[in-house]
């Protein structure tokens, strides 16, 4: 492998973020195994920084994403941003938070945007904000044991880093059924709904991983074929028997009439996934079902702006030290780990729809949007 040491900015990730170059190849290792490789705000950081400055650089035609794995336990590409980091800011007022989701939303675009080939190895977990620094590839890749899903609704959150305009673009209803319950998918399902794109067999991948690393890489073309000639036929897709139903109930008009919708069908089916919403915060659901719903009709800037509202929208409780629907839900997940929650409001029923609205209003009116760049 070259070494080529003038090509790696400084990275301020104290080795959270792993740089290495082959050739014309920049290969990035998301090296925070023991948090399943979730996202720090320094994490984000020094990937714009890599990014930006291997897409300036002509000796850089390919970059290559990867998790760096734990020995003897399941493998994790990224399970999302810091969520005990998100507690522990939004309790603080520190506006550190508010800086992740801008610098990690900027991050998001960046990718979907990036000028050169941008491959995502997406072995193992691939949640939240995994998927956010993976939808964008030009080349997703995955593994038998790629476990992909947007749960934000668990935790009193909404599918951010782009999820309201990348699960819109599923087919029919999924992305609506997708964002409401955190339905987790394999690579097969994956590959079907156009959230992957290459299977490649697990016992494969470290020889790819090998190969990127140590064979020659040089042209984008020669590191494309490196990942093409392991690819594999994927596997079954396991909820394609659904798309119907999905279609039918996830279709509905609001919150009260999807559920109603899918309390009429009396299916061992619709039961599972009614025990999967009541899981979930009801006016995250809600939020969700909107933000999908909008990022039918918007381009990648615009919902990530969105997004960015929202966001600002769900924390903001907690600066006025008011109950805050997403602290209290990664507290019941994350912090106490009781799994009981206290939703409010607690049944979808009461939730007020103008209170909704106001949500996806910019709470910088008059003022710069923080990613007012995005175009």
């Amino acid at each position: 492998m070259s070494d080529t040491p003038s090509l790696i900015p400084p990275l301020g990730s104290e080795g959270q973020i792993l740089a290495e170059v082959n050739g014309v190849l920049g290969i990035i290792t998301l090296n925070r195994p023991q948090a399943l490789n979730a996202l720090s705000l320094a994490m984000i950081r020094d990937l714009r920084t890599l990014l930006n400055a291997w897409a300036e650089d002509s000796r850089i035609e390919a970059v290559v994403v990867l998790g760096a794995g734990r020995e003897g336990k399941p493998p994790a590409f990224c399970a999302g941003g810091d969520i005990r980091f998100f507690h522990a800011a939004a309790k603080a007022k520190d506006k550190a938070l508010g800086d992740f989701f801008t610098e990690e939303y900027a991050l998001n675009y960046e990718i979907h945007n990036y000028p050169k080939p941008y491959i995502a190895l997406m072995d193992g977990i691939v949640m939240g904000g995994g998927m956010g620094i993976s939808q964008g590839a030009r080349l997703r890749v995955l593994t038998e044991r790629s476990k992909l899903a947007m749960p934000e609704v668990h935790i009193g959150l909404f599918p951010d880093v782009g999820g309201g305009w990348f699960l819109a673009q599923c087919p029919g209803h999924l992305g609506e059924w997708l964002a409401l319950t955190g339905q987790v998918l394999g690579a097969g399902d994956a590959i079907a709904f156009g959230l992957g794109d290459v299977y490649v067999r697990g016992d494969e991948l470290s020889g790819l991983i090998a190969a990127l690393r140590h064979e020659s890489q040089s042209t984008a073309e020669r590191v494309i074929a490196t990942v093409m000639e392991r690819a594999d036929v994927a596997p079954d897709a396991l909820h394609l028997a659904e798309r119907e139903r999905i279609d039918l109930h996830f279709g509905a008009t609001n919150l009260q009439e999807l559920l109603l919708s899918l309390q009429n069908e009396h299916s061992d089916w619709s039961a599972r996934v009614l025990a999967q919403l009541a899981k979930s915060s009801p006016l995250a659901m809600a939020i969700s079902l909107e933000l999908i719903r909008r990022g039918r009709r918007i381009g990648l800037a615009d919902d990530l702006r969105l997004e960015r509202n929202l966001v600002h929208w769900c924390f903001e409780p907690a600066w006025r030290d008011e109950h805050c629907e997403t602290v209290e839900g990664i507290r019941a997940l994350a912090i106490d780990k009781d799994h009981r929650p206290r939703w409010l409001p607690s049944t979808p029923s009461e939730l007020d729809h103008r209170v909704i609205g106001a949500m996806f209003e910019d709470p910088w009116a008059g003022k710069v949007h923080p990613l007012a760049a995005l175009r």
